[in-house]
């Protein structure tokens, strides 16, 4: 079993996804799309894992990268490859399938609250009433044709949302460590101004170990779901 990630930006990896895929027993390549644009035959791939970057999907010129991306995603999909975006990964799933990309009305940025947006279909995932999760996206997009909303937050109507069984796009990072929150505030730290969606450094870096394992934990459930019942961990 193979599981293949992209990554735009050298501090925004895998975080908590990599111990659950050893556990699992895959094998794990990525394509660093800053030193790279090689992506592997989708034959090869049990699982395609799209992480964050502080580039927006519309950033085309400055990216030329970006459309080559949006074509494999789009293929990985139609090929039934079991995919998780996550920040600018659910974005770029979003806008592969045709759904525009835009700035969302609040920058969201720190720790808060998602909430499960109840559907009639027993296939979707199901999130927990309310979880505190880690947040840096100032941008949103419209729900992709034929997928379905799956959670939502007071500053962002589209947090989560799934396609078919086994393609789930997360605005927010459940991947979060304590490692990669400081690499991410490094790095990005100018985005850090006053905004009520928009906590300080001191706040979003005193964050409890629990708070880091509850969301990681969670992350772990939606791997399990999006690996279907196929996976090593079944």
């Amino acid at each position: 079993m193979r599981a293949h990630y992209l990554q735009h930006v050298p501090f925004e990896g895998l975080g908590s996804v990599e111990a659950w895929l050893e556990h699992a027993g895959y094998e794990i390549t990525s394509t660093q799309l800053y030193k790279s644009i090689e992506f592997p035959d989708l034959g090869s791939i049990d699982m395609l894992i799209i992480m964050g970057g502080p580039m927006s999907v519309n950033d085309e010129d400055k990216f030329p990268w970006l459309e080559l991306e949006k074509t494999y995603i789009r293929n990985a999909i139609k090929a039934g490859v079991p995919i998780i975006g996550v920040c600018l990964g659910a974005q770029l799933i979003a806008n592969s399938l045709g759904s525009k990309v835009f700035p969302n009305a609040e920058k969201e940025i720190g720790w808060f609250p998602i909430q499960p947006v109840a559907t009639a279909d027993e296939a979707t995932f199901q999130f927990p009433e309310e979880i505190n999760v880690f947040h840096w996206h100032g941008e949103t997009f419209d729900l992709p044709p034929g997928s379905v909303r799956i959670a939502s937050s007071s500053a962002c109507r589209n947090q989560a949302f799934q396609v078919g069984a086994n393609v789930i796009g997360l605005q927010f990072h459940l991947e979060t460590t304590s490692d990669s929150a400081q690499a991410i505030v490094t790095n990005c730290r100018d985005e850090l101004v006053e905004g009520e969606f928009i906590q300080a450094e001191d706040q979003i870096l005193a964050a409890p170990l629990e708070q880091y394992k509850a969301i990681n934990k969670l992350m772990g459930t939606v791997l399990d779901f999006v690996s279907g019942p196929n996976s090593p961990v079944h």
